[in-house]
């Protein structure tokens, strides 16, 4: 009953002086906004960047071998040789492996010219590339063994070349180097990119990726500095590490701190933490805001008791115990702060989904951040009421009453 009382005294003040008491929530409003937005934001590019390295593959992985002094320039490289001895000791445990080569050209249909990239598959390639295929299909393993001129194109590619995306084929023609090609479209695929990397790719100027097999443009005789690999399911990825690297350290014949060998699941982990470790600073620099908000509140509360030091005597006077005026300036604080609180929440999460409709990515605003926000903000209102209601708890009922 007391508890119902102070809240309708505390909304009458409120209500009493309107402009000054949103005045003073303005500093928990920006705050709370700040923090959320903030937070909000880093989840939403963790969380991107996780189903990016899913899309991937987690058990995804890459090699290359450096010079003992480090130096990338000189390092070591991979041969073709080299990948087929990995094939033969490791290839019940590997379900790919490849160069990861590309190149750049222009690809062209008649008059109709592109800038493209030609990005080489080796066996197995709906392991490492798994496209959505619109029409025809996905290179062979025997397309890739004997070096046939295929390729596979986007279907706005297929529509800016031929006129219509179903170019299944059709040939176009480019230059690899030295060599003149005429190519064979086998399939034409949708772009599935993830949001973020659409995000990235956003430019209006970017090459049109293509896919051909990677043994048409890449040398026997010639080296990669890394390769890509999948190991199989159900492997133990350290175990296979630490076979791989000294198999590779033995036949490269350099040192095994030389081999170096990295996961997805490991640059997810590395980048995860990143992440969550900036959202925290931020979202801490963003929370200094709901301290000056704070102490807003502590200066408007301590004019209001000023204001009603005449009201306090007499409650004083009629019974009231000190913890009642302690109460009664408690709760108006902590409304004070609690709607600054619940007006940015909204505003913060106004913000970031406005934000990622505009840029066409899924947010992820928590439901814990959201209650943390919103409960710190009652908190910081009662932390610093606490003083202005102590004075008027504290007041003389005779001063009080004299008061003018």
């Amino acid at each position: 009953m007391l508890l119902f009382e102070n809240l309708k005294l505390a909304l009458s003040a409120i209500r009493i002086n309107k402009m000054r008491s949103f005045l003073t929530m303005l500093g928990m409003i920006i705050g709370i906004s700040s923090v959320i937005a903030i937070v909000s934001l880093g989840d939403t590019m963790r969380s991107l960047i996780a189903s990016e390295y899913e899309n991937v593959g987690t058990n995804f992985a890459y090699s290359y071998i450096t010079s003992p002094d480090d130096d990338y320039v000189g390092s070591e490289s991979y041969s073709y040789d080299d990948i087929e001895n990995i094939k033969e000791v490791f290839g019940d445990q590997i379900t790919y492996i490849g160069t990861g080569i590309s190149a750049s050209a222009k690809i062209k249909n008649n008059r109709t010219m592109l800038d493209a990239s030609l990005e080489g598959l080796a066996e197995n390639p709906t392991v490492y590339k798994n496209l959505k295929m619109v029409y025809g299909r996905m290179f062979s393993n025997q397309d890739i063994i004997k070096e046939r001129q295929y390729i596979i194109i986007e279907d706005k590619t297929a529509k800016k070349l031929f006129g219509n995306e179903n170019a299944v084929g059709k040939t176009l023609r480019t230059q690899v180097g030295e060599e003149m090609m005429e190519l064979t479209v086998t399939g034409v695929y949708e772009n599935t990119d993830s949001a973020l990397m659409k995000l990235m790719n956003g430019g209006k100027n970017q090459r049109a990726t293509t896919y051909v097999p990677e043994t048409i443009i890449s040398s026997r005789d010639g080296n990669s500095w890394s390769i890509y690999l999948y190991p199989k399911d159900g492997i133990d990825t350290k175990d296979f590490k630490n076979r791989f690297v000294n198999y590779i350290s033995r036949i490269k014949n350099v040192d095994v701190e030389n081999v170096q060998y990295g996961t997805a699941q490991d640059e997810l982990s590395t980048v995860d933490g990143m992440m969550g470790t900036l959202s925290l600073i931020l979202g801490a620099i963003a929370a200094i805001s709901l301290l000056v908000g704070g102490i807003g509140i502590m200066n408007i509360m301590l004019v209001s008791v000023t204001e009603r030091t005449r009201e306090i005597g007499i409650r004083k006077a009629l019974g009231a115990r000190t913890e009642d005026i302690l109460l009664q300036f408690l709760v108006e604080s902590a409304i004070i702060s609690a709607a600054g609180g619940l007006i940015g929440t909204a505003l913060g999460t106004g913000v970031v989904a406005i934000g990622g409709a505009v840029v066409g990515i899924a947010v992820v605003v928590k439901l814990k951040i959201i209650l943390i926000a919103v409960g710190f903000s009652a908190i910081v209102g009662i932390f610093f009421g606490l003083y202005p209601a102590s004075k008027a708890a504290k007041a003389d009922p005779i001063t009080a009453l004299r008061y003018e």
